[in-house]
């Protein structure tokens, strides 16, 4: 059973940085997609990156404009993603998510499996 643990969320002033992991277990991985994914308090869950866990190909939202960076490790069966130069409007819980095809979707419904989320706060 694939299981995905987020962390690395927490507290923050508008202007830092910080940067979530997902710890990935249970299967290998390597035609697999992985992908963030947040959810603002009374929002739709939105995607936010993606990447290609065997090539290390990179897909991105629009609004993420730079400050957002994906990447994996596959040492150590984890994905990160960067953010920079955090916005209050970054607020939000922020999920991981697998998808067993090497497919980079925006779409929610195409992922198989999903994190717990961690909460990202950003005070102004």
């Amino acid at each position: 059973q694939v299981q995905l643990v987020e962390s690395g969320g927490g507290l923050v002033q508008a202007g830092d940085s910080l940067r979530l992991s997902c710890a990935a277990s249970g299967r290998t991985f390597n035609n697999y997609a992985m992908a963030w994914f947040r959810q603002a308090p009374g929002k739709e869950r939105e995607f936010v990156a993606a990447i290609n866990w065997s090539g290390g190909v990179t897909r991105y939202t629009d609004f993420v404009k730079g400050r957002f960076t994906i990447s994996r490790d596959t040492t150590k069966n984890t994905v990160y993603l960067r953010i920079d130069s955090l916005k209050p409007e970054d607020t939000a819980v922020y999920y991981c998510a697998a998808r067993g095809a090497p497919i980079l979707s925006p779409s929610k419904w195409d992922y198989d499996y999903w994190g717990q989320g961690t909460q990202v706060t950003v005070s102004s």
